[in-house]
């Protein structure tokens, strides 16, 4: 059992920033591999990014490499999302999720076990 807790998100302009944070109890922190996802109105919930139980391993889907940086303090049992240069196509809400079995590829939603109810982010053109 994990409960995940989102914070962070606002209204930005174009090419601003924002940090998501995400706190987890329950179940060891440090035991389940972390992502990202967001869900734009009128679209499906899609992969954002997505680390590794130790943080060795990263996954970005590629609209947002070099932009978005994903990151992990298992010491204070939280995930977070760097986001720079944001773009009005960014716009959604972001839920942060938890994945117990190793991560080894680019997760989808129906992969995640656990998720949080969201936080919502707003980029103005």
């Amino acid at each position: 059992q994990v409960q995940l807790v989102e914070s962070g998100g606002g209204l930005v302009q174009a090419g601003g920033s924002l940090r998501l944070s995400c706190a987890a109890s329950g179940r060891t922190f440090s035991s389940t591999a972390m992502g990202w996802f967001r869900q734009a109105p009128g679209k499906e919930r899609e992969f954002v990014a997505a680390i590794s139980r130790g943080g060795t391993r990263t996954y970005y889907q590629d609209s947002v490499k070099g932009r978005f940086t994903i990151s992990r303090d298992n010491a204070k049992n939280t995930v977070y999302l760097q986001m720079n240069s944001l773009k009005p196509e960014d716009t959604a809400v972001y839920y942060c999720a938890a994945m117990v079995k190793p991560l080894i590829s680019t997760p989808s939603p129906y992969n995640m076990d656990y998720w949080g109810k969201g936080t919502l982010v707003t980029v103005s053109s």
